[in-house]
């Protein structure tokens, strides 16, 4: 709670920002209604849902018939206090029954939840994509007849997407639209890795699907979106038939057993147009993005988990002595592993990733109000402008906070040792539950390609140059800092700054010759790009932390500010210097990356 509040409040000054925001109700989100919702999803995710989360790890999902997947126990009784709490439309406008609160207080509780308990945050964090993609591009008819019963969380969503032979290349879905005489369609085929596609939560669900008309082009162009229910709904809202979304298997799952991941088939199922006709991949980024959003904090979530639970065990586990005398506890047979080296270095590790990854989703945050506002004020220009912002933005915060929230549940594994291999001691679950994160919603490589190609170089490198204009300038605000640990991290992340964009146009420049040389780089680059953002929101609570300690109040608190110089130390100290290492791979010869022939990949020479 500690930590989220300073990120909050001293960090990124969210009071003041909620006082910028005019079409919202932030008057409402005052310092102490802030702190209540905090204290009350707190309350909920440590006694309600984290002590469920080994629970559904160990039970699992059940599929019991092609309408009928079962969670694991307390699951639905935690979904259904959390419904009854109202906790869904916290930020959803209030003409579809939300509370209208700024986006990013959702994205506060979310990251309590995540971490409690992920498998079970998934649930609600889907029906979020779902409400937002018809608020942005549904019928005024079909805004009517779901939104308030997913705002209420009544209903959930799904989104479906991956077809067998299909992942991330959506040009190849299958799946059929056939028009009907009614204005519906009909929806036939299959869809694959649908995370909790099915479950006993909730009477109904709604699935938003891609979808091909009979008259679509070929690719891209040619997918629509549909809103398929698991029921049908009349007129007046009463359920209807199953509607023929028939659940073909669950997956046996290396992590996230708490939640279903199905295999749904689609056999002449009713759904409705959302949007316009092969324009469904454009809408269905709309959800897409804000469960990127969630990925990234599922990275944070895994992250925290393993520091959290590495922490006590580190202080409390005796191995060896000290090679510092000084540290050394005589009284007992060892000394706390905390005090070595390489543990520590594990530990700070965690907790920069942490703490730094904590404040880059809250600024992201704060752009999420930001846009939210500029659309309700009608502002197109300025909506487009946030939204282009967010949009290079996400592919970092999902692809490099992924990378990190396995790197720090690894090293979770390695500071327990032998015993972090135990399920008892919980580090392997954080492990293999927050691993799928680098995965799904994109691979990271799908993220780097997304962020250095479609949106960097698409876009003439325009975001690349805003973004590290924003950077110099913090930057060169600190460079004549009085405190000499600030002053040198400021005079760093200038040269990273200017180094980043460097490093791009170079990249622009050899992607004139070879289009490959983006794909090889693309990765690091995106690493490096995680690197520097993490470095400068490690600087910004460096800078909030000795704003604390040189105004003297905070003395009961001296030891959490000092901590915070500290770990930005080691950040700039021993984290950000891997950028040496993806600057070098970045500009790796293509040739020794694409100059193989498949056959020589393989000691069969039949191939």
């Amino acid at each position: 709670m500690r930590e989220m509040q300073f990120a909050i409040n001293e960090v990124y000054n969210f009071q003041d920002h909620y006082k910028t925001l005019t079409h919202q109700n932030a008057d409402q989100a005052d310092s102490d209604m802030v702190d209540m919702v905090l204290e009350n999803m707190g309350q909920f995710s440590e006694e309600v849902l984290g002590p469920m989360n080994e629970t559904g790890d160990v039970e699992g999902c059940k599929w019991l018939a092609e309408d009928k997947v079962t969670t694991p126990t307390g699951f639905k009784d935690a979904y259904d206090t959390y419904r009854e709490g109202g906790w869904q439309g916290l930020s959803f406008p209030e003409e579809w029954g939300g509370q209208g609160l700024p986006q990013s207080l959702s994205i506060f509780i979310s990251e309590m939840a995540a971490t409690a308990n992920w498998t079970w945050t998934m649930f609600p964090g889907l029906s979020k994509g779902a409400v937002n993609t018809l608020i942005s591009h549904g019928s005024p008819e079909l805004k009517e007849k779901y939104l308030p019963r997913l705002v209420s969380a009544e209903w959930t969503g799904t989104m479906c997407l991956t077809e067998p032979q299909c992942g991330s290349d959506l040009g190849q879905v299958t799946t059929k639209a056939i028009p009907q005489p009614d204005g519906s369609y009909k929806i036939t085929g299959t869809k694959i890795f649908i995370s909790c596609g099915d479950h006993d939560f909730t009477d109904n669900i709604l699935h938003c699907v891609l979808a091909r008309l009979p008259d679509a082009p070929e690719g891209t162009k040619g997918i629509s979106l549909f809103a398929v229910p698991k029921y049908t709904v009349h007129d007046d809202g009463s359920l209807g038939d199953f509607n023929n979304t028939k659940i073909g298997r669950i997956e046996d799952k290396m992590g996230c057993h708490g939640s279903p991941t199905c295999e749904i088939n689609f056999e002449d199922a009713i759904g409705h147009l959302i949007g316009e006709p092969n324009r469904g991949l454009n809408h269905m980024f709309t959800f897409i993005n804000t469960s990127r959003l969630g990925t990234a904090i599922q990275g944070l979530a895994g992250a925290e988990n393993a520091y959290q639970n590495s922490l006590w065990y580190a202080k409390e586990r005796l191995a060896m002595r000290s090679l510092e005398k000084g540290m050394r506890s005589m009284e007992q047979v060892a000394d706390p592993i905390i005090v070595h080296p390489g543990v520590r270095m594990m530990l700070l590790t965690q907790k920069c990733i942490t703490e730094g990854g904590r404040a880059m989703i809250y600024e992201c945050a704060k752009l999420a109000d930001q846009y939210e506002d500029a659309v309700r004020a009608g502002n197109d220009a300025e909506a487009h402008s946030i939204d282009e912002k967010m949009a290079f933005v996400t592919p970092i915060l999902k692809g490099f906070l992924s990378e990190v929230g396995v790197e720090a549940a690894n090293l979770g594994v390695q500071i327990y040792g032998g015993h972090g291999y135990i399920k008892s001691n919980k580090q392997e679950q954080y492990l293999r539950d927050v691993r799928i994160s680098a995965v799904w919603e994109g691979t990271t490589q799908i993220q780097a390609l997304d962020l250095l190609g479609r949106k960097i170089m698409l876009q003439k490198l325009k975001p690349i140059d805003e973004k590290c204009s924003e950077f110099r300038s913090f930057a060169l605000q600190h460079i004549t800092s009085s405190n000499s640990q600030i002053r040198a991290h400021a005079i760093s992340l200038l040269s990273h700054a200017v180094e980043w964009q460097y490093i791009t146009y170079r990249l622009a420049m050899n992607a004139k010759s070879s289009k490959n040389s983006l794909g090889v780089a693309s990765v690091d680059y995106l690493m490096y790009s995680g690197y520097v953002t993490l470095a400068y929101n490690w600087l910004k609570m460096e800078v909030a932390a000795q704003s604390a300690l040189d105004s003297g109040n905070m003395t009961q608190e001296k030891d959490f500010y000092e901590s915070k110089m500290q770990t930005g130390a080691f950040m700039f100290d021993n984290i950000l210097p891997r950028t040496r290492s993806l600057k070098a791979t970045m500009f790796t010869p293509t040739e020794s990356v694409m100059g193989m022939p498949p056959k020589n990949f393989s000691f069969d020479h039949a191939l």
